[in-house]
């Protein structure tokens, strides 16, 4: 990803001044089930993707291997309709509370972390 692809973006200045960003410029953002706490998934953001979650009521991550910005939903119809954003202490991590419609995970699980869990202990 290079700054030239992507267009400047119209987040808040004070919002980009708090944001701590890997050297791709981007930050994870988890989604999780507003009125359950589940967590659906993990995405990436950079400023703009940021900027059009907040202003547009619906998750917008980076692509990072399409190099594009994607709106969950848009082609799946599996939207996440965005009821709360926080940045975490650190302010180096999101976390948005949606409202999912149908399944978080490509793959077409609820949540992508349906059926991968790894054995504690010994």
């Amino acid at each position: 990803m290079t700054g030239n692809t992507r267009p400047l973006s119209g987040l808040d200045p004070a919002i980009a001044a708090r944001l701590k960003r890997s050297v791709d410029g981007l930050i994870p953002a988890i989604a999780q089930q507003y009125d359950t706490g589940e967590v659906l998934m993990l995405g990436w953001m950079d400023d703009e993707a940021l900027h059009r979650t907040l202003t547009t009521g619906r998750c917008t991550y980076w692509s990072r291997s399409r190099q594009e910005y994607w709106v969950k939903g848009d082609t799946s119809g599996h939207a996440q309709h965005v009821k709360s954003v926080a940045l975490d202490c650190d302010a180096d991590t999101i976390l948005v509370k949606v409202d999912q419609v149908g399944p978080a995970c490509h793959t077409g699980t609820r949540t992508c972390f349906d059926s991968h869990q790894l054995p504690l202990g010994g």
